[in-house]
């Protein structure tokens, strides 16, 4: 699929989705493709934005930063999304940039992103990030702290969407996709962004909002 032109690739990806959802029983339109062009130059994101498609995810506040104001100048609707990890630090300046943030999972991410919010007036949507399968190298709060995270983030008012999730690598996902929706359901939470490239179909299947999807749009990465 990597190697067609990125109008067909991006066809390929909704067709995989719409078919997906028709399995689960549920709508295509319930899902949103987030294409993410971490490490992708503004050449190669336009195929994409020329397609049609106007929902992009990045990794790190600063590479968003220097490529998308140019780029949204010419696609004024386009709606970006964090779906990397962020640092305190950085609250201010990614609450200006994107229009929802997919890995808020800690209490000072809370504190940061609340007084940010409270400056700017501006209130991206808000994902808690869940450690599900307790890797010690990933970000995400544990899921006995969930409970905890979330009282904190509705004390502070932030818009918080639903939760997401990175399962660990070369095991089946979907054990770990069930155990989020099942925590989003207990919480009364709509939002579940989870799936990649290698298993967004899977993740559609078992409720999936937001897709994540990179690789199968734009190529494998330098």
């Amino acid at each position: 699929m990597t190697s067609a032109p990125p109008e067909a690739r991006l066809a390929a990806v909704n067709d995989a989705i719409a078919k997906s959802a028709r399995i689960a029983g549920r709508k295509a339109e319930a899902v949103t493709l987030i294409a993410v062009s971490k490490m992708k130059s503004a050449e190669e994101i336009k195929p994409l934005l020329a397609a049609g498609h106007r929902i992009f995810g990045e990794n790190r506040v600063q590479e968003a930063a220097e490529k998308w104001p140019t780029l949204r100048a010419e696609y004024p609707d386009v709606r970006l999304h964090l779906v990397g990890q962020l640092q305190s630090n950085k609250s201010e300046e990614a609450v200006l940039l994107f229009d929802a943030i997919h890995s808020l999972d800690r209490p000072s991410l809370v504190t940061a992103l609340a007084a940010a919010m409270a400056k700017s007036g501006r209130r991206p949507d808000c994902f808690i990030q869940v450690n599900i399968g307790a890797e010690a190298q990933k970000g995400g709060c544990a899921v006995d702290q969930l409970p905890e995270l979330l009282a904190l983030a509705e004390q502070a008012d932030l818009p918080v969407a639903g939760l997401m999730c990175v399962p660990p690598a070369d095991v089946e996902p979907a054990p770990y996709f069930a155990l989020l929706a099942k925590l989003a359901k207990r919480h009364q939470l709509a939002g579940l962004s989870m799936g990649m490239s290698e298993d967004f179909e899977t993740a559609v299947t078992i409720g999936a909002t937001h897709v994540r999807v990179g690789t199968a749009l734009f190529g494998a990465r330098d």
